[in-house]
C-alpha cells in the first residue's frame, strides 16, 4: 500500500472543503472495494460530511443498489464511462448527498483485453446543484494506471480524492 502523507493531506483538505461548503459525499466502490471511504473516513470528523459508501462488485449489485442501467452494463460493460457515471449519479440520489463519487476497473493481474488494459480506470464524480438552477452535473475521467493489484487500487482511490477536489474546485469556481 502506497499511502503517502501527500494523500492524507488531500482528504484532509477536501474534509475541511467539503465541511466549509455544508456539503457530503457518498461513494460507490467497484474495483477499489472500500479503499475511497476508507480513506475518507481516516479523517477525524468525517461524519461531518461523509455519508455512506457502497461497494457494488458485481454487475447485479450496480443494478440493484444504483440503479445503473442494464444496457449501459450490457453495452458498454461495468468498466466503462456511462456505468461509472451511472454510479456516480446513482450514489449521489439514492443516499441525498451533494457529491457522489464512484470507482470501476480491473486491478488485475487477469481480466484485461486489448480495448480494456488492466489498470484501465473509470472515475465518476457527480454534483448536486441546488434545485432551479441547472448546475448539476457528473464528469467521469478515464486512466490507465502501472503495477500490480494493490498499486493499481490505490492510484484509483487517489483518483477518486483528486476527481472530487477538482469538481469541487469547479463548482466554487461557479459560485465565486
Amino acid at each position: 500500500m502506497t499511502h503517502t502523507a501527500e494523500s492524507d493531506q488531500l482528504e484532509a483538505v477536501l474534509g475541511d472543503r467539503l465541511t466549509e461548503r455544508e456539503e457530503t459525499v457518498a461513494v460507490v466502490e467497484s474495483l477499489t472495494g472500500g479503499l475511497v471511504c476508507s480513506r475518507l473516513t481516516d479523517v477525524p470528523g468525517s461524519s461531518a460530511y461523509f455519508d455512506r459508501g457502497v461497494v457494488a462488485y458485481s454487475n447485479d449489485a450496480k443494478l440493484e443498489a444504483l440503479a445503473v442501467s442494464r444496457e449501459s452494463l450490457d453495452d458498454h460493460g461495468a468498466v466503462s464511462e456511462s456505468v461509472a457515471a451511472e454510479m456516480a449519479r446513482g450514489v449521489r440520489d439514492t443516499a441525498d448527498t451533494t457529491w457522489g463519487v464512484s470507482t470501476t476497473g480491473i486491478a488485475g493481474p487477469t481480466g484485461g483485453t486489448d480495448e480494456k488494459p488492466v489498470g484501465l480506470v473509470f472515475v465518476g464524480v457527480a454534483y448536486a446543484g441546488p434545485w432551479g438552477t441547472e448546475s448539476s452535473f457528473v464528469s467521469v475521467n478515464r486512466h490507465v494506471f502501472d503495477g500490480d493489484r494493490a498499486a493499481v487500487k490505490d492510484a484509483s482511490a487517489t483518483a477518486a480524492l483528486s476527481a472530487l477536489d477538482d469538481a469541487i474546485d469547479e463548482v466554487a469556481g461557479e459560485s465565486t
